[in-house]
């Protein structure tokens, strides 16, 4: 009867379908680094009058299936690479934990990506069909950080591709849909965003060095080392509370987005995290903590630039 029971638990568990298997397998913690910018690129355009809620709502879906579509593309490629197991750390290897086929993990991946297409028709219906070709780029890059034979995840490009088309991209697409253009101000608001979904990926690198180096990636955490990586997630850290200051001297930001203060202890939290602890499931709190600096940082960011518009 042992010999059974040991059989069947090294197979598949496929009816281990609850809700939270499924939604685990999202990644939610990652999926801020996607409405976050779209409530941002939002915010601004209120400065220009009417907000189209259809176009908002639409935009946000899309975005937020994308992002749930990238992390499930990591995860099928990270198990057919053999990299998942039972053992490994983080909320990813749901195929490997809870038994969920890899097939069905790569067809609801592009079941989102579908619906993504479809949001995108209307959104460019009612915009600019240029957004087709930026929005199509934007899904290859999620396909192709860890698809095809040269992962971007696996070269020290991540931080930079991720931050760019899941931080400043969507900002601009977003403030674009509901302005019909792109103005410098929005430009220069959405760097803080880029640099800190950046970030996340540079604070689940430092988490995974050693694994990573292992099955032979090149990361930014790999070349620079783990002290050196902190250092940079330190800097760049500072660099967008540092930039917001130099906005709101400008003139460029209004004053009430000073608040994004209010988000100094998430960071500081990561940093200590990361210098405090060496094992890779103790360093899981503080690539939490990124995240939410991204999160908290970019929801005050936003309620400041709304309060600004009300009072400009």
């Amino acid at each position: 009867m042992e010999s059974n029971i040991q059989k069947n638990s090294k197979q598949p568990i496929e009816a281990n379908r609850g809700f939270q298997v499924w939604w685990k397998m999202t990644r939610p913690h990652t999926l801020t680094a996607s409405f976050v910018p779209v409530l941002l690129g939002t915010a601004l355009a209120l400065k220009n009058g009417h907000v189209h809620i259809g176009l908002f709502i639409a935009m946000l879906i899309a975005s937020m299936l994308i992002q749930a579509a990238t992390n499930m593309f990591n995860e099928y490629f990270d198990y057919k690479r053999g990299l998942d197991t039972e053992e490994s750390v983080g909320i990813g290897g749901t195929i490997v934990r809870d038994g969920i086929k890899p097939k069905t993990v790569l067809n609801l991946a592009f079941s989102f990506y579908l619906i993504s297409l479809l949001l995108g028709v209307y959104i460019c219906a009612n915009s600019s069909w240029w957004l087709a070709v930026v929005g199509i780029v934007c899904m290859a890059v999620g396909y192709f950080y860890t698809g095809g034979p040269v992962p971007i995840a696996y070269t020290p490009f991540g931080e930079i591709l991720s931050g760019f088309f899941m931080g400043m991209l969507i900002i601009l697409i977003s403030f674009f849909i509901q302005t019909g253009t792109v103005d410098s101000s929005s430009i220069l608001l959405s760097v803080p965003s880029m640099v800190l979904v950046g970030m996340i990926m540079l604070s689940n690198n430092i988490r995974d060095l050693d694994g990573d180096k292992e099955n032979g990636r090149k990361t930014v955490a790999i070349l620079l080392g783990k002290k050196k990586a902190i250092y940079l997630l330190a800097i760049m850290f500072t660099f967008s509370y540092v930039w917001i200051l130099g906005l709101i001297i400008s003139g460029i930001a209004p004053l009430w987005t000073a608040i994004v203060i209010l988000s100094v202890p998430k960071p500081i939290k990561a940093i200590k995290g990361f210098i405090e602890n060496n094992v890779p499931l103790k360093m899981a709190p503080a690539m939490i903590a990124t995240a939410q600096t991204n999160t908290i940082f970019g929801f005050l960011l936003a309620i400041g630039i709304f309060i600004g518009n009300f009072f400009s």
